[in-house]
């Protein structure tokens, strides 16, 4: 996107957390996950979910010990003292996954997961057990894991409910800079093989192009589940350029750049928060778009992810990403979760 376009976004007003709750919403009943809410963003819009008056308030963290003291500055914030409650979530290991999945699977209902947990990683690894870079596996591999295999519970919850759950994806206008056009096209044969490679690394190109591949892989996954089938809203969010501690893993020249920038245009990490919970409660209409200052702004996706190639791009990730999964043996099929009779009409 144009720097100054950037500038005037960052600069945006937003609406106070207490207006985005919509009239229709039932959020004394409803159960709300958080995905990295120990800290900056998540832990915003966790405090914003408890003081708001959410039934249940789920605050998934990678360490049990910060997302309790996490939970107890909310408790303390909001004068709600047995509100809110600590899950463990690692996204950089399968097995934590697969042990939050199934706790997530005895919850009676789910009205809103919001997938915030993100890194960014000042040097190459590769994921343990896995032959894709550390930051791939975890903003994309797993994050979009866990999103596909938390659909049913939520489709579930809209049945049992009457109402509209959804699944957002934190994701960043990092991802949609005029220097990721062509990021993924270039990339020969397997996507995640490509992007995962050591040559060429760099903190600052990486994380945008983790973005890039979220923003594509979310525009697939909503155009294959549609929510009038699933009764489920899935989409992602810009929340902007805030402060918080996503560079906490950058080395000293990578946060002096970011203190810096941040100085001069950042949000608060409350303000940016706030784009979380529109997003949350954006309605039927928000599926598989972008929002922005709290509002759906698909106006912002450039040509060349809206246009045809751009499809074709967006099918090549996502296929890419099944085929990774199904490799790690965490295969998914999205055709099952629309029901044996829209499947078998595919």
């Amino acid at each position: 996107m144009p720097f100054f376009d950037f500038i005037h976004d960052q600069r945006e007003k937003l609406p106070l957390a207490t207006s985005l709750v919509p009239s229709t919403v039932n959020i004394k009943d409803g159960t709300y996950i958080v995905t990295g809410a120990n800290t900056g963003l998540g832990l915003e819009c966790a405090r914003h979910l408890v003081s708001l008056g959410a039934g249940r308030v789920i605050l998934a963290v990678r360490s049990v010990s910060k997302g309790e003291a996490a939970l107890a500055d909310i408790r303390k914030t909001t004068a709600r003292r047995t509100a809110g409650e600590v899950w463990e979530l690692d996204l950089s290991s399968f097995a934590s996954v697969d042990a939050f999945i199934a706790r997530l699977n005895t919850l009676d209902r789910i009205d809103g997961l919001i997938n915030n947990a993100s890194v960014a990683m000042p040097n190459h690894t590769f994921a343990q057990g896995a032959d894709v870079e550390t930051s791939i596996f975890v903003n994309v591999v797993t994050t979009m894991l866990l999103t596909v295999r938390a659909v049913p519970k939520l489709q579930e919850s809209a049945q049992k409910f009457n109402m509209t759950p959804h699944l957002v994806i934190v994701s960043s206008n990092a991802g949609i800079g005029n220097d990721m056009k062509g990021r993924v096209e270039r990339c020969q044969g397997d996507v995640f093989a490509a992007v995962s490679k050591p040559e060429g690394f760099t903190a600052f190109s990486q994380y945008p192009t983790t973005k890039l591949l979220q923003i594509y892989a979310v525009r697939e996954l909503a155009s294959l589940l549609p929510v009038k089938q699933t009764g489920v809203v899935i989409n992602h969010v810009n929340p902007g350029l805030c402060y918080t501690e996503l560079d906490r893993n950058a080395g000293i020249l990578g946060k002096l750049y970011m203190a810096i920038f941040r100085k001069l245009l950042a949000r608060t990490a409350e303000e940016g928060s706030r784009t979380l919970l529109q997003a949350v409660w954006a309605g039927q209409e928000s599926h598989g778009t972008y929002c922005s200052e709290c509002r759906i702004r698909d106006e912002k996706i450039p040509e060349w992810i809206a246009d045809e190639n751009g499809h074709k791009t967006q099918r090549r990730v996502w296929e890419d990403l099944v085929k990774r999964l199904d490799k790690l043996d965490h295969g998914i099929d999205v055709a099952e979760l629309l029901g044996s009779k829209t499947a078998e009409a595919k």
